[in-house]
């Protein structure tokens, strides 16, 4: 939030980079109010459940920001090609449009893979038990407690791990690896192989700690942000120049 709020009010943050870094704190700000209530809430039950409806619901909330972050984070990467391939042709090349375009895109390409997600889920057949031995709903685990066929479900969510794949060649290790690596885990591993317990850690890693680290990683290492953020703080004021 303080990300957010120094972009608005610092003028020498009005650039599409700042806007991205603003965008990416809100959406994970919303990854995290998805998982993270519901996880801690739940240390402190007895009896821990959830109601179809609100397990669906999570699902969606879950897997929009995971997909919409996925796009965002390219967009970010491209924003950071043309600052240093083509300088002089970045304010034409990405121009407050473009930008607009980019981040309404990847909104919407996160909800179109979530809508279809969370639809299949729906129609998938559970029985036996309905116990999910996680600490949240997500498709593979659903996946696994239904008795109908789930080949459509799997397929679908292997192609998205592919497109998330072809995203992922556009981003270096060090600035979107962590996210990729335990979503491609998480949502195209295989049926068996894996105990509960990596299945657990890997999915913390990618609901709790990637929203965690990524205002270190992608806000708080640069300078005009902590400028902008001891600003806000009132400890000291802006540099005589800010280069971006």
């Amino acid at each position: 939030m303080l990300i957010i709020t120094a972009t608005k009010i610092s003028s020498a943050l009005h650039t599409p980079t700042y806007h991205f870094l603003s965008n990416l704190s809100f959406l994970d700000i919303c990854y995290a109010s998805t998982t993270s209530p519901v996880m801690l809430g739940n240390f402190f039950r007895e009896k821990t459940t959830i109601s179809y409806e609100g397990c669906l619901s999570q699902i969606f909330f879950l897997v929009t920001c995971a997909g919409t972050e996925g796009v965002l984070l390219a967009a970010m990467a491209y924003d950071r090609y043309l600052a240093i391939c083509h300088p002089l042709q970045y304010p034409v090349l990405l121009s407050v449009k473009v930008y607009v375009f980019l981040v309404i895109g990847s909104w919407l390409c996160g909800l179109v893979n979530s809508v279809t997600h969370t639809v299949l889920a729906a129609t998938l057949t559970l029985c036996g038990p309905n116990k999910i031995s996680y600490f949240l709903c997500d498709i593979p685990m659903l996946l696994k407690l239904s008795c109908s066929d789930t080949s459509l479900n799997e397929s679908v969510l292997h192609v998205a791990r592919q497109e998330q794949g072809l995203l992922c060649l556009c981003i270096p290790p060090h600035c979107g690896g962590g996210l990729y690596g335990t979503a491609n885990f998480n949502y195209d591993r295989p049926r068996e192989g894996y105990s509960l317990d990596v299945d657990i850690l890997v999915s913390v890693l990618f609901c709790v700690m990637t929203p965690m680290l990524n205002p270190i990683i992608y806000s708080l290492r640069n300078k005009e942000v902590k400028c902008a953020l001891k600003k806000l703080s009132g400890r000291s004021g802006f540099p005589g120049n800010i280069s971006v």
